[in-house]
């Protein structure tokens, strides 16, 4: 089923929750399940595998004696190691075996703890390369010559005679039969409702009728844009903007472009029906292919094609490269945007809280399937990063420790983890009030 097409009979608070909820989830016991699987397999013994916190609503002991639960605020989840609640007694001498301190978190060697803790983000950047791949999977690659594979419902004032199967040449005189070329070059078709499109039918070239292939058709909406605080959503038409019509999409862009400050009026075509929405450019700051930033005043919107090109598929190992490629994209621009964030060259606005994320995770819900499950793998590899972080109570904080450990041959001591603790839990905790205080009052 369609994640769009439940939405409505939700309220939009309830199923923001939802959704949030889901997509923390998945990402939780993913990373979680990194700890645990690597943990066992280094002989380390977990005694509960937790999905959210607080009383438990279900639980089952598995017969390597893992206590499997799900408890009711599921904000969360956690995997207790043997000894994890009594770090003393496991410490001490002649209290417990040499091979039961071996099956503890405290007593197992250094390179076990170390690939134990390390598990969890690895695990979390695993989920994004496979979801990525997944998509490339489904969606394919576009064959060449450029060839029509359909299209959605337009509105009835729009003319479209192309058909299954069709290889586009050409439109309204320009050639362009490759889709690098076809993207390209589209903007310089001209602006009209209907356009003249070279096609191959059946081994013959014939001339048909149809929109401009990029017509102002939303093909992406961004969360928590103006557009999407605006009401609009993917599949919408645009048929006006202040009281003009259009008939491509980089008309929306200019208009856009020609009065940054000023609102948009926009009409909007959908099932058959026609509303208005009114927005006004925010401000984004954007990651550059070379590196750095640069700032731009968005609505939020993204058009395509008209029309679905025809697609082929693609190997399991390819996509799996193309999805490891994204996943060290992002990492890579979320480092970057860290780093300016710091430094003020781009505005703190770009950071998000939970708030934030939970109206992401609807708006991405309400977009459809697949694009929620690409922002599980987009926010599955920020979870990841973050807990690389040299941070204490983070999983980079345990894995400085063992740093600290292999070079001097000894652990901190007691009294030293927990001022860092301290510090960590006090410097996680400031990072999540001030992305709260943006979602809320300050970049709302």
């Amino acid at each position: 089923m369609e994640l769009a097409s439940i939405l409505p009979a939700l309220g939009g608070t309830a199923w923001t929750l939802i959704f949030f909820v889901i997509a923390l989830s998945v990402i939780v016991a993913i990373h979680e399940y990194g700890h645990y699987i690597v943990g066992r397999w280094c002989g380390i013994h977990a005694e509960v595998f937790s999905i959210g916190f607080g009383k438990v609503l279900f639980s089952k002991v598995d017969k390597h004696g893992t206590k499997w639960q799900v408890a009711a605020l599921p904000f969360g989840g956690y995997v207790k190691f043997l000894g994890d609640a009594n770090a003393a007694s496991v410490g001490g001498t002649g209290q417990v075996s040499e091979a039961e301190k071996r099956r503890t978190m405290l007593g197992a060697p250094l390179w076990a703890r170390s690939l134990t803790v390390a598990a969890g983000p690895i695990f979390n950047f695993i989920l994004a390369i496979f979801i990525f791949a997944g998509y490339q999977m489904w969606n394919g690659e576009v064959t060449e010559p450029l060839t029509y594979g359909g299209s959605p419902d337009l509105p009835s004032s729009y003319v479209s005679e192309l058909q299954l199967g069709d290889e586009i040449l050409g439109v309204d005189g320009h050639n362009l039969e490759v889709l690098g070329a076809f993207l390209q070059n589209a903007e310089i078709v001209t602006s009209a409702r209907t356009l003249e499109y070279r096609v191959l039918r059946d081994g013959n070239e014939i001339t048909v009728q149809g929109p401009h292939p990029r017509l102002p058709l939303i093909s992406s909406v961004v969360p928590r844009s103006a557009a999407d605080d605006a009401g609009i959503r993917v599949g919408d038409v645009v048929m006006q903007i202040n009281g003009e019509d259009i008939y491509k999409f980089n008309d929306i862009v200019e208009a856009k472009d020609q009065n940054l400050s000023a609102p948009l009026r926009l009409t909007v075509a959908r099932n058959g029906e026609t509303f208005d929405a009114t927005m006004t450019p925010r401000r984004s700051d954007r990651p550059l292919p070379e590196g750095g930033f640069e700032t731009l005043y968005l609505i939020g919107l993204y058009g395509g094609l008209y029309f679905e090109p025809e697609a082929k598929s693609i190997g399991a190992g390819e996509a799996l490269w193309l999805g490891t490629q994204e996943t060290w994209w992002r990492i890579t621009t979320s480092l970057s945007g860290m780093w300016h964030l710091i430094t003020g060259s781009i505005s703190s606005c770009n950071l998000s809280g939970p708030v934030g994320i939970a109206q992401t995770s609807g708006s991405m819900a309400q977009q459809g399937t697949e694009s929620f499950v690409l922002f599980i793998g987009i926010l599955s590899v920020a979870v990841g990063l973050l807990n690389l972080f040299p941070i204490p109570i983070l999983d980079g904080g345990h894995l400085v420790f063992h740093a600290y450990e292999a070079v001097t041959r000894r652990k901190p001591s007691d009294a030293a983890l927990r001022v860092l603790m301290s510090i960590g839990l006090a410097l996680i905790a400031a990072l999540m009030v001030f992305g709260l205080l943006n979602d809320i009052l300050l970049c709302p």
